[in-house]
């Protein structure tokens, strides 16, 4: 057995490991590149900057095998991109990306109409700015040049592997995430299609995750492979996170912490609740992710460290200085609650134009307090979508991975709000180490998903669940609990919100 390459094309960076099945080394490589913000909700990258970074990074991980036979590589990336491609293939809009909420007002249009709960349904993707279907709409209504010139309309993984295969093709997964697949039959819907404004034939053909295609000339030439080497077209980040970090068992769910996060869990086949909080999507024809996501994780808390604790000067201590001041500050922060919506919020309320607020502010409060109840405010957000996925698929256990778990006081804080064992991941790679798990699955070189993370990534290699104190446990169950009252009152309060700003 040779090695197994994966790839994960993230959001701001991609991660690429090659693992040696028989000894378990890794070898990984990683590039960094920006989004781009060119006008005011336009969050959008440059194609030529993230395949130049692909390449990068598996040409350096390929050199790093130092001529091993390279049985497979697996490809993964962030959902939810959209860009035209002309008639020649060749780029006619940058990647749209998830974060990109141009398309506001269409999606609130939509639910407006009361189409959400239909659109969700058929297809597991929430209306909601970051779905491809909602994308289209804004292209067919304010940008119609761009859309008379796109041949194609493609995701990001289609781009990926359209470079690396001169295959122009897509997959169950990055389907699953468009708005536009419909579940029931895993082919394209055509009231979506129509909604969108494209015709069956601009899209790709939907492949199985499991589907292999072969590494070109030009692409083997680029990163230091003979031609022919087998690309399994693989799957999203989400879902292969969860799949790299453990969390396929029944009553696990996993959970990432980045920017944003995510908590999902795998199910056999697609499920979703009745209120229309949670996405469904694809790993595999009979491996579905159901769980949600938030714009707002580690990032507010970043801001408030920012906003808090601009004497601080920036450096690596930097970080673990202003969590110190958090730390000095009791469970609760003394009463202080944030609504943690700088970025407006995906799960569970959908709305991009959410705002944040700080409630119960006293004289008492410094900046600890502020920065505690950031963090806590991200927590609770998480929790509340752990508990909604517990009324679909039980949630026993749950896996967590992320450079904000680093922090012991994240840690702590997220094990005593969401209320069940939480069990640290320690592996960053985790979304690239499930392409390369997919990938090992689609050759018949394991049985299963399950063999094949056991191969790849042993079970031994699992932490114990972090230790609450019970007085700790006990004060983040009643936040828990107002702060679920609480969003269910959201919109009065948002209202109000609104009002003063304009």
């Amino acid at each position: 057995m040779g090695i197994v390459i994966g790839v994960d094309v993230g959001t701001t960076t991609t991660k690429v490991i090659a693992v040696d099945p028989a000894t378990g080394r890794r070898t990984a490589a990683f590039r960094e590149y920006r989004l781009s913000e060119p006008q005011p909700r336009h969050q959008v990258q440059s194609p030529r900057m993230v395949l130049d970074a692909v390449d990068g990074a598996l040409a350096e991980v390929v050199a790093a095998c130092a001529g091993r036979q390279v049985d497979v590589i697996g490809v993964g990336s962030a959902m939810h991109g959209l860009l035209g491609l002309d008639e020649d293939l060749v780029p006619v809009t940058d990647i749209v990306t998830w974060a990109d909420t141009r398309a506001h007002a269409e999606a609130a249009a939509l639910r407006a109409e009361g189409r959400a709960t239909e659109l969700l349904h058929r297809s597991g993707t929430p209306v909601h700015p970051m779905s491809p279907l909602v994308k289209l709409r804004w292209f067919t209504r304010h940008d119609p040049a761009t859309a008379a010139r796109a041949r194609h309309w493609v995701g990001l993984k289609d781009l990926v592997l359209l470079h690396l295969t001169g295959r122009l093709v897509t997959e169950l997964s990055t389907a699953s995430a468009s708005g536009l697949l419909d579940l029931a039959t895993r082919t394209w819907a055509p009231s979506s299609l129509e909604l969108a404004g494209v015709r069956r034939e601009q899209l790709p053909d939907v492949l199985p995750t499991t589907a292999l295609l072969e590494l070109s000339a030009a692409a083997g030439a680029r990163v230091g492979l003979p031609a022919g080497v087998p690309v399994n077209v693989g799957a999203t980040d989400g879902p292969l996170g969860n799949l790299g970090t453990g969390a396929i068992a029944p009553g696990v769910a996993g959970l990432s912490m980045g920017t944003s996060g995510a908590v999902r869990t795998i199910v056999p086949e697609p499920r979703l609740d009745p209120g229309g909080r949670l996405f469904c999507y694809a790993l595999t024809e009979d491996a579905w992710v159901v769980g949600a996501a938030i714009s707002n994780g580690g990032v507010v808390a970043r801001w408030a460290g920012d906003v808090y604790a601009p004497d601080i000067p920036a450096g690596p201590e930097r970080d673990s200085q202003v969590l110190a001041m958090a730390e000095a500050v009791a469970c609760g922060s003394d009463g202080l609650v944030m609504l943690p919506y700088l970025l407006g919020e995906r799960a569970p309320l959908w709305d991009p134009d959410l705002t944040g607020a700080f409630l119960g502010v006293r004289h008492a409060h410094g900046r600890g307090h502020f920065i505690r109840a950031a963090i806590e405010g991200v927590a609770l957000q998480m929790a509340s979508i752990v508990d909604v996925l517990d009324d679909v698929t039980p949630v026993t256990e749950v896996r967590c991975t992320g450079g904000v778990f680093r922090a012991p006081l994240w840690r702590q804080i997220m094990a005593a709000t969401i209320g069940r064992p939480l069990v640290p991941t320690d592996d960053a790679e985790g979304s690239a180490l499930g392409s390369a798990i997919l990938a090992l699955h689609a050759t018949g070189q394991v049985e299963s998903l399950a063999a094949g993370l056991e191969l790849l990534s042993p079970a031994g290699d699992v932490a114990d669940p972090i230790e609450v104190p019970a007085d700790a446990r006990e004060v983040y169950a009643g936040l828990r609990g107002r702060a679920t009252r609480l969003l269910g009152a959201y919109d009065e309060l948002h209202a109000f919100l609104e009002s003063l700003e304009g």
